[in-house]
């Protein structure tokens, strides 16, 4: 499977092996198929939740928003009946800015990474998030609280302290590839790869681990954990490729990345969208993500339902095995 990035080290010949490179994405796809005043849809965590509700799309639970500095004093008020919560600036990207706390009480809050903060580094937090410190651009921002995700045990052994989510690249409505980004000491309980999480390329027709990679680096076991990555199947698998599809509709955006986490009580859920997500999804999957935007483009009819298009993706990919 890695063969195809120690052979074919030149730009030519990986785009000869259909290697979705940064230009090609951002001027022969996302600008094509991405019309920038539907942005704000998936770039504004709170417009996205209330998208998703609309769509029949399951989504963490909005505790609170916080929009103005004076606001920030109240935010224990808004946590009261929340032993555990995350906040979250509205605009973000990359992980910037994400809070995850899985405790707390009167003296102190508990982070996933087992980081304790006090309440003033906690309010501190918060209005760095309102100055616009974590988010796109530097924009003034909100800071959304909503509930942690109880991720399911199926994962415990495969992810470090934090939540372990699937990245699903969509095309035209189609799921077209898939990984699950696993946190470890290094990226601080965080799912983000350029922190040091780890990727697992997913086999798009099964959920089930094709490759794994860290620092863009080819591994085998979890540097923390130690368990074997080749082991890594997600369940309900078609539930997940169902709300990568249904997020075409729901933005009008025709490639994007779908971020979806498995809570062990309410199943998969949407946690954000994106409008540019990354190429590292290529290396975690051993593949080009061109070739598989062609054969899209080539071979899958249009005018299906998501729940449609998902099921013709499993059965011609079933029927076809690599």
């Amino acid at each position: 499977m890695w063969k195809w990035l120690e052979k074919y080290s030149s730009p030519h010949a990986l785009k000869e092996q259909g290697v979705l490179g940064m230009n090609a994405r951002n001027y022969k796809i996302i600008a094509q198929y991405n019309n920038r005043r539907q942005y704000p849809l998936v770039d504004d965590k709170v417009q996205t939740k209330t998208l998703a509700a609309k769509a029949g799309i399951n989504t963490p639970r909005l505790i609170g928003v916080i929009k103005y500095q004076y606001q920030v004093k109240d935010f224990i008020y808004i946590v009261k009946d929340c032993p555990q919560f995350v906040i979250k600036p509205a605009h973000g990207s990359g992980g910037k800015g994400v809070l995850v706390i899985k405790h707390w009480d009167d003296d102190c809050f508990v982070t996933a990474s087992e980081k304790v903060l006090t309440f003033k580094d906690v309010y501190q937090h918060i209005s760095n998030t309102l100055s616009g410190l974590f988010s796109l651009g530097g924009q003034y921002d909100v800071a959304v609280i909503e509930e942690m995700v109880n991720f399911s045990d199926m994962f415990k052994d495969f992810s470090y302290q934090g939540v372990p989510d699937v990245r699903v690249i969509v095309y035209k409505g189609y799921p077209a590839m898939a990984m699950m980004r696993l946190a470890t000491a290094e990226s601080g309980g965080r799912a983000n790869l350029h922190q040091g999480a780890v990727g697992v390329g997913l086999d798009i027709s099964t959920g089930k681990t094709l490759n794994a990679v860290m620092h863009n680096k080819p591994i085998l076991i979890h540097p923390d954990t130690k368990a074997e990555l080749k082991k890594l199947q997600v369940p309900l698998w078609r539930e997940h490729l169902i709300i990568g599809a249904k997020s075409y509709e729901m933005t009008g955006l025709g490639y994007l990345g779908a971020d979806i986490v498995l809570d062990k009580h309410k199943g998969p859920m949407m946690l954000e969208l994106n409008a540019r997500p990354g190429l590292a999804i290529q290396i975690a999957n051993g593949q080009g993500l061109m070739n598989v935007i062609k054969n899209i483009d080539k071979n899958y009819p249009k005018g299906l339902t998501p729940e449609e298009r998902v099921d013709f993706l499993l059965n011609i990919t079933q029927a076809n095995p690599k």
